[in-house]
């Protein structure tokens, strides 16, 4: 029972986070450097800016920001890569909000690029991810097959001492049988 609860929470984590890393870049609603886009977040719902590797290689000095209620932030983003059929996408920032509400993103780069909003994790958080969903069936038929064992161990143990009582081993007493009510003792 333990071992396939486990075995079917290490699925469960796979499959939401491969879900997750698949769409984790919006790459059907891109904007060019200069755009400003209206971006509906909250704060329970962690955002980031996602830009396009072009094959002409990134351009330097990208600078994105935002507006909005509260005192949205853009913060430095973790290492991380979304790839698409023909595309690869970096992370650029990471976007902080307070309070969930409308937001205007304008990103103004030096030279062409190509932005998207989406998820924090890409390939790299679903690669964390992947081992703690395989860790988790590793130790669901770890512990499994533990209570397998210890079970099957007493099993032989009880059994052993069953038969070594049945057949009045040297090993074990029989129990003696007690008085009954009114019988000569003396």
């Amino acid at each position: 029972m333990i071992a396939g609860g486990l075995i079917m929470l290490g699925a469960a984590i796979g499959v939401h986070r491969f879900k997750d890393a698949i769409n984790a870049v919006d790459a059907d609603n891109q904007f060019a450097n200069g755009d400003t886009v209206t971006v509906r977040l909250d704060p329970e719902h962690e955002k980031a800016i996602w830009m396009r590797d072009d094959v002409f290689g990134s351009s330097s000095g990208e600078a994105c920001d935002i507006t909005g209620p509260g005192d949205p932030r853009l913060t430095g983003p973790g290492i991380d890569v979304f790839l698409t059929r023909d595309e690869t996408w970096n992370p650029l920032y990471d976007i902080d909000v307070s309070r969930a509400g409308e937001y205007k993103v304008t990103c103004t780069p030096q030279g062409p690029s190509r932005y998207a909003i989406g998820d924090p994790g890409g390939l790299v958080a679903f690669g964390g991810w992947l081992i703690v969903a395989i860790l988790v069936p590793m130790l669901g038929i770890g512990v499994g097959t533990a209570i397998a064992l210890v079970t099957a161990l007493r099993r032989r143990s009880h059994r052993k001492r069953l038969l070594a009582e049945r057949h009045g081993s040297a090993d074990s007493t029989p129990a003696r049988a007690a008085p009954t009510a009114g019988a000569d003792l003396g």
